[in-house]
């Protein structure tokens, strides 16, 4: 049975897109090759093995005249730089037109729609901000009001956070639901996303493993679709799901971070999932003759580029790293791997949100002929790879 496994290491781009300045961002930002400079060099041996170090100078991580893998990098096609349009163009969706931003909150008659629907009574901020500090700032009214604290970013997000021990999770994504049915239309948001926190020794602590993003459901079928359409499954690990909208995904499974994200997609190549266990209720596979492993890796952007740690984002790629061997190790000559990035979110220039850049590719197999690849416009690269190996259209 012929497998593919992608990895998307979330915001890791490798330089500015020319167009950079339209989404207001510098030309120097470049995620990777600065979050190794801060670090004082990347501790990468594998991705070193695979050809990331021949992309760009990387500090840590040299140029290898030997690589086992296949190399490149790729640059986007849609308009935007965020999650939703960077997991989607590499499923083959393009967006001509990009999810609408917020730069000054969201409208009055738009906030109104969503106190109304859902009945909470007020909210919080409306604004965009680095989602820790916002619920440091709101905390103590939120808990007083139990208003939901609304958020956005320099992306096309409506972000609503809120004490689940005042205000009960399931009413959170209640509140999410209601959103997205609003944000639609003459709004145009990409993504609603659920920020669940508690305090702990009295400050908020937000809780990954039970984020939600409800995002608008694709236009057309995604590669992913197509999978399926060929007697194949589609296994979501981390956010896939959220980003997708279920559309496309056979099995799913939400993680609370990289740890057990890259745990899950090892068990995954070993063959040790119950897959009986993560059927989604949109589709009931009964048999299947290929597989397509998409894993998200969230850390590098929630945790640490938005927050602006470098040595956090540095370490999460170094844990990555420590994981490939195992992958390698347990991938059989019917299975593809690709490890790549869907924007960037640099976090040693100014400002917390996403940075408009390329897009490291690595590519692997046991039977592989490394070389550089070129030319590469579109993050639709990899769904073309994807049905080539799967031989499919």
């Amino acid at each position: 049975m012929k497998r593919v496994i992608v990895i998307v290491i979330d915001s890791m781009g490798i330089g500015a897109m020319p167009d950079c300045a339209e989404y207001y961002d510098v030309p120097e930002c470049n995620t990777l090759c600065n979050v190794a400079k801060a670090h004082n060099g990347l501790n990468a041996p594998n991705l070193y093995k695979l050809g990331l170090g021949n992309l760009a100078d990387i500090m840590g991580i040299e140029k290898n005249p030997n690589p086992m893998g296949q190399y490149g990098i790729m640059k986007e096609t849609s308009k935007g730089k965020d999650t939703t349009t960077g997991h989607w163009e590499m499923m083959d969706i393009i967006l001509d037109n990009p999810f609408k931003v917020y730069p000054n909150g969201f409208p009055d008659e738009l906030i109104a729609k969503f106190i109304s629907k859902t009945k909470c009574g007020g909210i919080l901020a409306n604004y965009p901000a680095s989602g820790t500090k916002v619920i440091e700032d709101f905390h103590t009214e939120h808990s007083k009001t139990k208003f939901p604290i609304i958020y956005t970013s320099a992306d096309s997000v409506f972000q609503i956070a809120v004490d689940i021990d005042v205000i009960p999770l399931e009413k959170l994504y209640e509140y999410c639901t209601i959103a997205r049915s609003i944000l639609t239309d003459e709004y145009n948001v990409s993504r609603v996303i659920a920020r669940p926190y508690k305090m702990v020794d009295g400050k908020p602590q937000r809780i990954g493993a039970l984020r939600r993003d409800y995002s608008v459901e694709p236009f057309k079928d995604s590669t992913c679709d197509i999978i399926l359409k060929n007697n194949g499954i589609v296994l979501g690990i981390g956010k896939i799901e959220d980003i997708f909208v279920g559309k496309g995904i056979s099995h799913a499974i939400h993680t609370g971070g990289n740890t057990e994200g890259l745990n899950i997609t090892l068990k995954a190549v070993k063959n040790e999932l119950n897959l009986d266990e993560l059927k989604t209720k949109k589709y009931d596979i009964k048999s299947y003759d290929k597989e397509f492993i998409f894993t998200n890796l969230v850390d590098t952007d929630m945790l640490y580029g938005h927050r602006n740690d470098a040595e956090g984002y540095a370490k999460a790629i170094e844990e990555i790293d420590s994981y490939l061997p195992k992958i390698f190790d347990n991938m059989t000559e019917d299975d593809l791997l690709i490890i790549t990035a869907d924007h960037g979110c640099d976090p040693t220039v100014k400002g917390t949100d996403h940075t408009r850049e390329q897009v490291p590719v690595l590519i692997y197999s046991k039977n592989i002929t490394p070389k550089r690849l070129k030319n590469i416009n579109s993050f639709n690269y990899i769904s073309k790879r994807i049905k080539e190996w799967f031989n499919i259209n």
